[in-house]
């Protein structure tokens, strides 16, 4: 008897963890958490990093 609650138990549990997974799949939660939070986040970042101007950089072409 013991053995059937603690599988009903784990039965339950894998259910539930199931359900919240395929809850953030089918309404794309982790997308929207990374859109929403993260992206603003690294474009304010890498927005503030300095960078050479690849207009200002000439060719270095020898003839020969």
């Amino acid at each position: 008897m013991k053995f059937f609650k603690i599988l009903w138990k784990v039965l339950l549990i894998g259910a539930a963890v199931y359900a919240a997974l395929f809850a953030v799949f089918y309404f794309d939660l982790d997308g929207k958490l990374l859109f929403r939070k993260v992206e603003p986040w690294l474009v304010k970042h890498y927005d503030k990093m300095e960078r050479r101007d690849p207009l200002s950089v000439g060719y270095n072409i020898e003839k020969k």
